[in-house]
């Protein structure tokens, strides 16, 4: 049988911060070779010689990209077979939130966010999917949100997109179970990064980024025969 820790390859859309850069320090601490794309080359230098001071042993890929846009988020996928390989893990982690109300949005909101959240997701894995399929292994997370489940005050078009990435990821689920590939989708609650940084919240009501990078490594490990095909997580004392 196949082991899957032999080859340990992993690639992370809007990585160079935030949720995906905690992903990307988790997996570097456990042998990923890692490719990330982001819109800032300088905060992915940064990771970058972050990851290997963390771990000299491993190849780590960064590619600038504004994963709203097909052609470059394509593009990144093009990059990760030629210089990573086929990955192990897919993290289709990019996305935006911008809080609003569906009657008053600024015009164009709701493309921004689908463009991001969404496409971005749906692009780039479709771009990967016939390497991972005739290898007939992988595991794809799509980083969602409790807004996909769940509608609130103040949600607008990010909850839109999310509720979109939802149903991407549960269409993916049952396409892809022929081809032994797993498809999970994280739906966290507050986090505390950037997004939530716009919001005044005290620091100990919203999650560390190391909760969910670490909750994505330990569905990784898991079994070939098991697979969490959706993963909520919460601030202890429940949503903001």
């Amino acid at each position: 049988m196949f082991n899957r820790f032999l080859s340990m390859k992993i690639v992370i859309t809007g990585g160079s911060k935030g949720i995906g850069k905690a992903i990307a320090l988790e997996f570097a601490k456990n042998g990923f070779d890692i490719a990330i794309c982001g819109r800032n080359i300088l905060s992915l230098e940064s990771l970058k010689n972050e990851i290997n001071n963390l771990n000299n042993n491993i190849k780590c890929h960064i590619f600038s990209c504004d994963v709203s846009i097909k052609s470059e988020i394509i593009g990144f996928g093009h990059f990760v077979i030629e210089n990573l390989g086929v990955p192990d893990v897919i993290v289709n982690n990019a996305g935006v939130f911008i809080p609003g109300e569906i009657y008053n949005e600024e015009d164009g909101l709701l493309e921004k966010m689908i463009e991001t959240n969404l496409y971005s997701a749906y692009y780039f894995t479709k771009t990967l999917l016939p390497q991972l399929m005739a290898q007939k292994r992988g595991q794809i997370f799509n980083i969602a949100s409790i807004a996909g489940i769940k509608a609130y005050a103040n949600g607008g078009s990010y909850s839109i997109s999310k509720f979109a990435l939802m149903g991407f990821s549960k269409n993916l689920r049952e396409e892809l179970k022929p081809f032994n590939i797993k498809v999970c989708a994280v739906l966290p609650g507050a986090v505390l990064t950037d997004a939530w940084g716009i919001i005044d919240f005290p620091e100990e009501r919203l999650m560390p980024v190391e909760d969910i990078a670490k909750s994505i490594y330990d569905i990784y490990s898991l079994s070939d025969r098991t697979v969490v095909e959706e993963i909520i997580l919460r601030p202890m004392l429940g949503d903001l």
